[in-house]
């Protein structure tokens, strides 16, 4: 039974060159939708065992031989490429660097970000994982400031229709019903927040030109899932650029209450054309940092246990 998904109606076909092919069974061994079988001892593609072919490219990632092409859910003969060589691959005291250089940045140059710099952003993360192929995140793309001021301008519009959340009286009734944790956050996190994004913070009243949502980024990438997306999907990919945005010397910051805006406001969903029933994911924010960083921090988890 094929998996329905939003731009997946059908399994993918997969075709096998008998002439290269050794029936070695590593195809089977890797398959998941679990069409590939062997009888007697032969290679077979039976597309009603399971899910049929989800697309998911690993029978023709361990076939020795190149001889299994998969056609469909967003795959392609063209989409299976050769890997880069040991040498050019990262090791890993060379990807902890990257983990450990990185810093969450929000002051950035006026310099705006390359469009050939966003093209390598996204095409880093469209490597990332998901839950079942093809792919459900979508990815909207505010290149330049004026877009993401225009952007930033419909977010506070959106705040505004919020307002209610951080009353003082939605606030004392929120206090019955809700967690203390969550409590907690509504009054101490979020309502102050918004009082920034809003303007309203007295105690920055002499920086009233400083973005204090969106920090004047050149660059906005906000990754969402459709409803058929799980829901990491986004929040993985978002993850993917933002490495690789500081791999391209860029600062990152990841933003979460936009994508919370997206979910509760229609008018902002239908502007931007994102799904109805959207995962609401997150915003990295892209530049060229302002400053140059000396330091790393050491951050630890609240609990690691062995079980």
């Amino acid at each position: 039974m094929p998996l329905n998904y939003g731009r997946a109606k059908t399994s993918a076909n997969v075709l096998i060159d008998e002439s290269r092919c050794t029936n070695c069974g590593l195809c089977v061994k890797a398959c998941r939708g679990a069409p590939l079988v062997m009888r007697e001892g032969k290679l077979c593609v039976d597309q009603t065992r399971l899910f049929g072919c989800i697309g998911c490219g690993q029978c023709v990632a361990v076939c020795p031989r190149e001889c299994i092409t998969v056609q469909g859910r967003d795959m392609t003969p063209a989409d299976v490429l050769s890997l880069p060589v040991a040498s050019e691959q990262s090791s890993y005291a060379q990807l902890y660097a990257l983990l450990l250089c990185r810093r969450s940045v929000r002051d950035f140059q006026p310099r705006e970000v390359e469009p050939v710099v966003i093209e390598k952003l996204i095409e880093s993360a469209s490597t990332a994982p998901m839950g079942v192929p093809p792919s459900e995140v979508g990815v909207l793309v505010f290149a330049g400031r004026p877009k993401v001021q225009a952007f930033r301008a419909d977010l506070v519009q959106a705040i505004r229709a919020l307002e209610w959340l951080v009353s003082p009286a939605w606030l004392a009734v929120s206090r019955l019903f809700t967690h203390k944790e969550a409590y907690a956050a509504l009054k101490e996190f979020l309502t102050p927040v918004l009082n920034v994004y809003l303007g309203r913070a007295k105690e920055l009243t002499g920086e009233d030109n400083k973005d204090w949502f969106l920090y004047d980024a050149p660059l906005l990438l906000y990754f969402y899932g459709t409803p058929y997306a799980d829901a990491p999907d986004p929040i993985i990919a978002a993850t993917y650029a933002m490495l690789a945005g500081h791999s391209l010397g860029l600062g990152t910051c990841m933003l979460g209450i936009p994508g919370m805006l997206f979910q509760f406001d229609k008018k902002l969903r239908d502007k931007y054309q994102v799904p109805e029933r959207l995962k609401p994911g997150v915003v990295v924010a892209f530049g060229y940092p302002a400053f140059r960083y000396h330091r790393a921090v050491r951050r630890r988890f609240a609990r690691v246990e062995q079980v």
